[in-house]
């Protein structure tokens, strides 16, 4: 038996074919992985949103309590400078 033209023609197009099925089989292995990706990262940006509001509460915090030392600081600087009119005890 003689391979023709033809033959040769219907061999290469199914060998495409082959190689065709075979890569798109492949994406959509892919596809769930890359699922599976997306959903990490979704998840570990909940996480950083989270850790950014709370960095953003302990900053707004730290800042009113800087806020309460600057207030009370001339009151310390004065007490410290004027010398006592009491009597030590004892």
């Amino acid at each position: 038996m003689f391979l023709t033209k033809q033959h040769l023609v219907m061999a290469r197009t199914f060998g495409v074919a082959i190689v065709v099925t075979v890569g798109l089989a492949s994406c959509a292995t892919y596809k769930d992985e890359f699922a599976g990706i997306n959903s990490r990262l979704d998840q570990l940006d909940t996480k950083v949103q989270g850790a950014a509001q709370s960095a953003e509460s302990a900053n707004q915090s730290a800042q009113q309590a800087n806020q309460r030392l600057d207030q009370i600081e001339g009151r310390v600087q004065q007490l410290e400078a004027k010398p006592s009119g009491r009597q030590p005890r004892g």
